[in-house]
């Protein structure tokens, strides 16, 4: 297994990816505990295929205020780090997460300005959940 760090300059958080393994967990079980964000109707939105990610607030991948995002928000369970889409605008992973609502609330280095960073309790969490191309669902 390989993993990488995604090094962000200047905002809050880092994305934590890991390359291919054997057999990645699934988003539910590395979320296994956790409160899930309030779940809402479908509602007509936008689709758009992105690279999904995960990351935690572990210090080794953080500035010096791991704990609390570019919006100014404290972390917590569905929490999203993405630069393409404004604070606040609330999305989906259906073909991982189902119908759990995650908020935009954090940002990326500009480098990884297409994708999306789904912000996890552990740092082995976010490792585990590895790297997906999927469906975003803007509502």
């Amino acid at each position: 297994m390989m993993a990488a760090l995604l090094i962000s300059l200047g905002t809050t958080k880092v994305g934590v990816m890991q390359g291919e393994v054997e057999k990645p967990i699934t988003a539910p079980q590395a979320l296994a505990g956790t409160a899930l964000v309030n779940q809402e109707p479908l509602a007509s939105s936008q689709l758009a295929k992105r690279t999904v990610t995960g990351y935690s607030s572990d210090p080794s991948q953080t500035d010096n205020t791991p704990f609390i995002t570019a919006s100014g928000e404290t972390v917590h369970q569905g929490i999203i780090a993405a630069n393409w889409l404004p604070f606040g605008t609330k999305v989906r992973f259906p073909e991982l997460f189902g119908d759990q609502i995650f908020i935009v609330e954090d940002r990326m280095n500009e480098v990884n300005r297409s994708k999306v960073d789904v912000w996890f309790p552990s740092k082995g969490a976010a490792l585990q959940f590895g790297v997906h191309r999927t469906t975003v669902e803007i509502l």
